[in-house]
C-alpha cells in the first residue's frame, strides 16, 4: 500500500505544475488583447445640408432711359460723345430756337405793356376816371401776358435736350444740322453704378429665397471673378410654361467693370436639414455599407451611416451620433468592436462656410425623433 502512494503524488505534482504554466501563459495573452489602440479623433459637428442652385441671369442698369426730343426741328449742336458720364440736367443736344426766342421776347413786351397800363389805372383810380371793371380787365390782361411768357419759356426749353439723371450716354446717330422729330432716338442713358441681375430659379425653391439673401453672380465675359449680389425683389408669380419665377438682385458696380445686358451665372445655396459632419478618411465600408468608429467611454463602437452630402474633405452623414461625439479620424484600420482606445490627438472640426453649425448637439436626433 505504501508503494502505491508514490505514483499518485508524482502525478498530482505534474498536474499542478502544468496548470500553473498554463495560467502564467494566459495572462500575457489577456493583457495583449486589452492593449489600447492609439488613434487620432475628431470632434463631430452638425451642419445643415446645402443645396446649390444655378440659374442664368441678365443684367440691366439701375436706371435706364431712351432719350427723345420733346420738339421737332434742326439740330444746332451735339454736346456729348458716346461713353461720356453726364450729370442730371447736363445739355445733350440743342435745337435751332430762333422762332421760340422771338415768341418769348414778344410775350415779355406784352407783359410790360400790361404792367404799364395797370400802373396808370392805379394812379388815377381815386379820381373816378376809370371804372373798377377797367381795372379788373387790366389785371386780367397782365396775368394772361405773364402766362404767355411762361408758355414761351417752356417752348424754348424744349429746344434743349437734357440728361434726366446721372449716368453714361451711349452712341448717337445725330449730328449738327440733322432734323429730328419727337420719335427720333437721340441716345441711351444708363446709370450703371449698380446693376440689377434678373434670374429665374425653378419653382421647387419658391419661398426659400428671400429679400436680403446674397447670391454669387459670375459674368460669362469675365469668368475669373464672381460678385456678391443682394436679392431685392422676388416675383409673386410662377411662369406656368417655364415653371420658374423671377428674382432680382442688386450688384454694385462702382469700379464700372460690368455693363447692362451682360449674362451671368447666378449661384446660391439653400440650407435644409442638419446632419453630423465627419472627415472623409473616417468612413469605412463593409458588407452592410458605410460606417464610422465612434469613441464612447474609451472604447471604439462601430456606427453604421448613410452618406448625405460630400464636401471638400468632409461628408454629411446620417447616423446615431451628434455634435460633441468623437469619431476616429486616423487609425481606423486597427479598430475592432469594443477595443480600448488611446487618444493621441483630438482635432476640432472646422465649420464649412457659408453653412453655419447647428447650435444643439442633439438636433439631428431630435429631428429624427419628430
Amino acid at each position: 500500500m505504501k508503494h502505491s502512494l508514490i505514483p499518485l503524488a508524482l502525478a498530482a505534482c505534474v498536474v499542478s505544475a502544468c496548470s500553473d504554466g498554463t495560467a502564467s501563459q494566459s495572462r500575457p495573452d489577456a493583457a495583449r488583447s486589452e492593449r489600447s489602440v492609439g488613434v487620432i479623433a475628431q470632434e463631430v459637428v452638425v451642419e445643415r445640408e446645402a443645396e446649390r442652385i444655378e440659374a442664368l441671369g441678365t443684367a440691366r442698369a439701375m436706371a435706364s432711359a431712351t432719350i427723345y426730343s420733346e420738339a421737332a426741328g434742326e439740330v444746332e449742336s451735339v454736346e456729348f460723345s458716346a461713353g461720356d458720364r453726364v450729370q442730371a440736367g447736363d445739355v445733350l443736344i440743342r435745337l435751332e430756337a430762333d422762332e421760340q426766342r422771338l415768341d418769348l421776347r414778344l410775350a415779355q413786351v406784352a407783359v410790360r405793356e400790361a404792367e404799364q397800363l395797370l400802373a396808370r389805372y392805379r394812379r388815377i383810380e381815386d379820381t373816378g376816371a376809370v371804372s373798377d371793371s377797367q381795372i379788373d380787365e387790366a389785371v386780367t390782361a397782365l396775368e394772361a401776358a405773364q402766362i404767355e411768357v411762361e408758355q414761351a419759356e417752356v417752348e424754348l426749353a424744349r429746344r434743349i435736350v437734357r440728361a434726366p439723371f446721372d449716368g453714361f450716354v451711349g452712341l448717337t446717330d445725330i449730328d449738327a444740322g440733322a432734323r429730328v422729330t419727337t420719335t427720333t432716338v437721340i441716345t441711351e442713358l444708363d446709370d450703371r453704378t449698380a446693376l440689377y441681375v434678373d434670374f429665374n430659379p425653378p419653382e421647387q425653391v419658391f419661398g426659400r429665397i428671400e429679400v436680403g439673401d446674397v447670391v454669387s453672380a459670375q459674368p460669362f465675359a469675365g469668368a475669373d471673378r464672381a460678385y456678391d449680389a443682394e436679392v431685392i425683389n422676388v416675383d409673386s408669380r410662377i411662369d406656368p410654361t417655364a415653371r420658374t419665377f423671377t428674382v432680382r438682385a442688386r450688384l454694385e458696380n462702382r469700379d464700372d467693370q460690368l455693363r447692362p445686358g451682360m449674362s451671368f451665372s447666378v449661384q446660391f445655396e439653400l440650407l435644409s436639414d442638419a446632419w453630423p459632419v465627419v472627415p472623409e478618411a473616417a468612413i469605412s465600408w463593409g458588407s452592410d455599407g458605410a460606417y464610422v468608429w465612434i469613441i464612447r467611454e474609451g472604447r471604439a463602437l462601430q456606427e453604421p451611416i448613410t452618406l448625405v452630402q460630400r464636401r471638400q474633405g468632409t461628408v454629411l452623414v446620417n447616423g446615431a451620433f451628434g455634435a460633441g461625439d468623437l469619431v476616429v479620424a486616423e487609425g481606423v484600420q486597427r479598430m475592432r468592436e469594443g477595443a480600448p482606445v488611446e487618444l493621441i490627438e483630438t482635432r476640432q472640426a472646422q465649420v464649412t462656410s457659408p453653412v453655419a453649425a447647428w447650435p444643439s448637439g442633439d438636433a439631428v436626433q431630435e429631428a429624427d425623433a419628430q
